[in-house]
């Protein structure tokens, strides 16, 4: 499994030959564009910095999109979303948190997650997560305390933190206690490379 970062909460997942895109940013967003075709999309909520499915669509091929909670099984891979409250943008739409298994692994993307005090079904949803993505940049996502004890509770095996400035970076790692702690260009995992690991922090530049 190999994992880039996009900007905002649009990451790419890569195993085998398939490819996944998480909140895909959109063409209308202010924010920077990438493109490229994925098998399936993911996306947490209806604002363009997060449903950009155009610019994961190539040609005649047309990915499965997820746009909010339920049970999908696509490619031999199993997702599961659930709905919490967001304040982003206008605070009009509700976020979908994904639970994704693949390769063994469980992935946890939070989406625009606005507070840490999370419903009974996330939590059941996320009791055994091996790499967790949590927004930490505040302004309608949690911010970086709150992100930081939500990690704690959730003890995840990896920390992917996204949605952020450099400001907002600093106070997480902070947070952490992995002050200085350098970007790397993409994550590249397997189930054994998680064995013994605790909540470790994996920062991946945009």
């Amino acid at each position: 499994m190999v994992i880039t970062y996009h900007g905002g909460q649009f990451f790419k997942v890569v195993f085998g030959d398939i490819a996944l895109a998480v909140n895909p940013i959109s063409k209308a967003s202010k924010l920077p564009q990438t493109r490229f075709s994925a098998d399936i999309a993911l996306v947490s909520l209806m604002h363009p910095d997060f449903d950009g499915v155009e610019n994961v669509t190539y040609g005649e091929e047309q990915p499965f999109v997820a746009y909010g909670p339920g049970e999908y099984e696509v490619k031999k891979i199993f997702i599961r979303g659930v709905s919490e409250p967001s304040s982003y943008a206008d605070g009009t739409h509700r976020n979908t948190i994904y639970f994704v298994e693949m390769e063994g692994m469980h992935l946890a993307f939070l989406g625009a997650l606005s507070s840490r005090k999370i419903s009974a079904e996330a939590k059941e949803l996320l009791e055994d997560i091996d790499v967790l993505f949590v927004p930490i940049g505040g302004e309608g996502v949690l911010t970086p305390s709150d992100a930081h004890e939500l990690s704690v509770e959730l003890e995840p095996r990896l920390v992917i933190p996204c949605h952020y400035d450099a400001s907002k970076l600093r106070t997480f790692l902070k947070e952490e206690g992995e002050e200085g702690m350098k970007a790397v260009e993409k994550l590249t995992l397997k189930k054994k490379d998680l064995e013994g690991k605790e909540g470790e922090v994996v920062v991946l530049a945009s």
